[in-house]
């Protein structure tokens, strides 16, 4: 996984309205990488919509909340519209991004090993660098939490 003080990694996917973004476009911007398993499921659903309703306190501190999971572009496009998201969300069905930051791999639930993306959050500053790493994260109360370290 990658860890605090390393570059975030490279990398090219689709938006909910399928346009390409890159990484390269959040540099000088402070920002939010979040991982997460799946559109529509309850802890993901909590985890959006708490971002969603802390949007205009980042957005007020200049920070951009980046999205990502393995869903496809209509998928994020119906949990966007559905919940009223509106940050990027980026589609990474080859988990090719997942896996460069680390976030790929077995997981377990009820007695089922099964491959899947680790709920986990980046705090990334202005000049590309992780300045905090979140690799197990509880969906509920994180938005407040990246918040705070944020902006104190």
């Amino acid at each position: 996984m990658v860890k605090e003080g390393d570059m975030v990694p490279k990398f090219e996917l689709l938006d909910s309205n399928g346009n390409k973004v890159k990484s390269a476009d959040f540099k000088g911007k402070k920002h939010v990488i979040y991982f997460y398993p799946k559109d529509f499921t309850p802890g993901c659903t909590i985890e959006a919509d708490e971002f969603s309703k802390n949007y205009n306190k980042f957005k007020k501190a200049g920070i951009d909340i980046v999205g990502i999971s393995k869903d496809d572009v209509d998928s994020h496009k119906n949990f966007c519209e559905k919940m009223k998201i509106p940050f990027v969300l980026l589609s990474d069905t080859k988990t090719e991004v997942a896996k460069k930051f680390g976030v790929w791999g077995k997981k377990k639930f009820m007695g089922r090993e099964y491959m899947g993306v680790f709920r986990s959050t980046f705090l990334v500053n202005e000049k590309g660098k992780i300045f905090k790493a979140y690799p197990k994260v509880k969906a509920a109360g994180h938005a407040d939490e990246v918040l705070e370290v944020f902006t104190n």
